[in-house]
């Protein structure tokens, strides 16, 4: 055969293998924070002898899984993983390289490198020292995709944000009165759940609070488990998100949802927590001067916050996309009209003055949802 077909054959052959591993990776989405969502994948005699995935935060890794299924069957056979096996020990679960090694298999193929400084070449240095053969980079853009929460949280410290937002096809948010519920349909809503489901906290500010008194939880009934940890398709339980409240008076009403609902509500705030939160579990993240939402994503970013989905009014979006902070936004598109000088735009503030100034978005794609549509894309900030 020749070296050139060869080498497509086994480019095939490990595109294939990885793609499952990355399936089974994305088993893991919004249970795995602060570790990444991995996927492994066993191969011998061209067959799959064994897989696994990691599930939570503090349960085996993806590698060790698959590894104990396939026990002595593991020898001499090749593993495809959705990122670099971890050789350190700053973590609740044994180094993966060990397992790896003792294994006895013969070859390791990876989709990326993992950004984690303790890792990084690290785990891929350690399997070449042990006579294993490493290939990498295998499907790596869709791996890092997968993981882009986690990347940007190990490299920076901060987490990765998504603005979220639900209009007309005019921009609007709510009417002059004040009126936002509500403007998409249901089927538009249940995606929403399903991005908090995957989100670690929930940012929004008082005036989304006061106007709407929102819950800010995972509802939906083909999302949320029962009581007994499970749904109807047998999933496990899944969390809901942290709602990180600003409001620097405290000028949420005591009795609004989120402070009388699970899960953890955190209120940043210039004030002293008044007792009637303080006894209801609400936390407190005190500031002074004027509040940097860079701060703040560094703060939570330090208490192992990964992904923050942005669900706010006019003002916090206008803020956010100001400070620089948002790496992804989502709009919901109902197909209304509201028209009005007086009602709320998805972004308020001064906005862009010249077209070059504005916001952009690359790797844009729009789907459906029920009557409604959303667009989707990674944010591009304007030249300076």
């Amino acid at each position: 055969m020749p070296p050139e077909r060869k080498d497509e054959k086994l480019r095939s052959r490990d595109e294939k293998y990885m793609a499952m591993a990355l399936r089974l990776a994305m088993k893991g989405l919004g249970k795995t924070s602060p570790n990444p969502m991995v996927g492994a994948v066993l191969i011998k005699g061209g067959k799959v002898i064994a897989q696994g995935f990691h599930e939570k935060a503090g349960s085996p890794h993806a590698e060790a899984v698959a590894l104990e299924r396939a026990g002595r069957k593991a020898e001499g056979a090749s593993l495809f993983v959705s990122l670099e096996p971890c050789c350190h020990l700053k973590k609740r679960t044994p180094p993966c390289t060990e397992a790896v090694i003792r294994s006895g298999v013969k070859e390791v193929i990876t989709a990326m490198a993992d950004p984690n400084p303790s890792v990084c070449g690290k785990g891929i240095e350690a399997l070449e020292k042990a006579g294993i053969r490493v290939r990498t980079g295998v499907l790596e853009q869709k791996a890092r995709l997968l993981n882009e929460a986690y990347i940007k949280h190990i490299t920076t410290g901060m987490p990765f944000v998504t603005l979220k937002a639900a209009m007309t096809l005019d921009g609007k948010i709510a009417t002059s009165t004040g009126e936002s519920k509500w403007i998409t349909g249901p089927e538009a809503r249940k995606e929403v759940h399903r991005m908090r489901s995957r989100a670690d906290a929930i940012l929004t500010a008082v005036g989304t609070v006061a106007a709407d008194d929102p819950e800010f939880t995972v509802r939906d009934l083909s999302i949320v488990r029962t009581q007994k940890g499970k749904s109807a398709d047998g999933s496990k339980k899944t969390k809901n998100p942290v709602r990180v409240v600003i409001d620097p008076e405290l000028r949420s009403p005591l009795g609004s949802k989120v402070f009388r609902t699970p899960p953890r509500t955190i209120i940043v705030t210039r004030k002293a927590l008044p007792p009637e939160l303080a006894s209801a579990g609400v936390e407190a993240m005190n500031y002074e001067g004027r509040l940097s939402l860079e701060w703040l994503l560094k703060r939570l970013g330090a208490m192992g916050m990964t992904s923050v989905m942005i669900e706010g009014g006019s003002s916090l979006n206008a803020h956010a996309f100001e400070e620089g902070i948002v790496d992804k936004a989502v709009f919901f598109y109902a197909p209304r009209i509201m028209g009005g000088l007086k009602s709320l735009p998805v972004v308020g503030g001064q906005g862009a003055l010249k077209l070059a100034d504005a916001w952009r978005l690359r790797d844009v794609s729009i789907k459906r949802a029920g009557d409604d549509f959303f667009v989707s894309g990674y944010i591009e900030h304007p030249r300076n």
